[in-house]
């Protein structure tokens, strides 16, 4: 089946999630999340210049009792989806293989977002139980890696990466993203270096490997506001989207760009105002890391989003006992957050100005 991977609106309109989606726009609690995001490492081997989450790195990691622990209570709650995903490196971690057989073995639905340099090491469990595995690359040679994504001796490793993305792609069931963050950097000398200029060579290279999308996506600051970019640079990328596009664009590839470069050629600007005082998505969807349980992940580490200790707290008591709406998205969600047109949508459930459809499950990560 055909669907747009970043619809999460039309995701809400699913049988199995439907229960929980209508608590959360009535503005109930649920009984548990369809959707978590779990950290199960904050340790990564590479040594990204612009890594947004480069201050909570090496801090600390789940042991791989409790890791297996968590992946039992997630099944428990009946959690949908899961998206193993950082803070660190999730691949790093000893138990998540174990935790791959375990939620996959469950039928809950995978994601993992990677750097790739591990994939070989877990090569048969991602093929196996991942719905899908997004690789962050951020470039389509191995210089412009280097400068982007080095590793902790400033070394590129490009070819190891993209030749465990060949690995997979010959042995996947799910499917296999290429990730190009556009950015651009102001040496300490002046000197401006980009990557911008090899979005194309980038997305032939996901082909050629076998990738089922390319998805292109605008970078943040430290606040999660969208850095604001040139018109020559936005439409170089757009060019060469284009291009791509009619190159290589069909049934079994897909050109993708996120709403982060859709709010760029929208020229929005870096603040998302919002009108609501609680996120109901939150009841919906949660991150659960090494050093807390927060409402999601745009907070990581914000001690203010924190709703528990899952090193210490059993999910199911977190979610019981916790209030998901500390956080006022008003005040403190005015960067761009891809879940807002959902809060939107969940207002309008509420409020009966929609008339629900629900088709098959297709997709659970909302």
């Amino acid at each position: 089946m055909t669907f747009d991977r970043l619809d999460l609106v039309s995701k809400l309109y699913q049988p199995s999630g439907w229960p929980r989606v209508l608590d959360a726009a009535a503005g109930r609690r649920t009984t548990g999340p369809l959707v978590v995001d779990l950290d199960p490492t904050t340790f990564c081997d590479l040594a990204c210049p612009e890594c947004i989450s480069g201050k909570l790195l090496n801090q600390g990691r789940f042991t791989p009792e409790r890791l297996a622990e968590l992946a039992e209570e997630l099944i428990s709650m009946s959690v949908r989806g899961v998206v193993l995903i950082g803070g660190g490196e999730p691949l790093a971690h000893r138990g998540t293989r174990q935790v791959l057989r375990m939620l996959g073995g469950a039928g809950i639905a995978i994601g993992v977002v990677t750097n790739g340099t591990m994939i070989k090491q877990n090569l048969d469990e991602l093929a196996e139980y991942a719905s899908w595995v997004r690789v962050s690359m951020d470039a389509g040679t191995s210089d412009t890696y280097r400068k982007f994504r080095p590793d902790r001796k400033g070394r590129s490793v490009f070819d190891k990466v993209t030749g465990n993305m060949r690995l997979l792609a010959e042995a996947k069931k799910g499917a296999l993203g290429y990730s190009f963050l556009v950015m651009t950097r102001r040496e300490p000398d002046g000197t401006v270096i980009s990557n911008h200029h090899e979005v194309l060579e980038a997305a032939g290279l996901a082909h050629d490997i076998g990738c089922d999308y390319f998805e292109t996506k605008a970078m943040f600051d430290d606040g999660h506001h969208v850095i604001q970019v040139s018109e020559d640079l936005l439409r170089s990328v757009d060019d060469q989207l284009a291009e791509a596009e009619r190159r290589w664009a069909g049934d079994s590839f897909e050109v993708i760009n996120s709403s982060t470069l859709t709010s760029l050629r929208s020229r929005v600007g870096a603040i998302q105002p919002k009108d609501y005082h609680r996120c109901q998505v939150a009841e919906l969807r949660t991150l659960i890391t090494p050093s807390g349980v927060y409402v999601c992940s745009y907070h990581r580490g914000n001690s203010q989003a924190k709703i528990g200790d899952a090193v210490t707290e059993r999910l199911p008591d977190i979610w019981e006992n916790s209030d998901r709406g500390i956080i006022d998205p008003t005040r403190d969600c005015r960067f761009h957050c891809a879940r807002h047109r959902s809060n939107l949508e969940l207002e309008k459930i509420a409020e009966g100005a929609v008339t629900p459809e629900l088709g098959p499950d297709y997709d659970p990560f909302i």
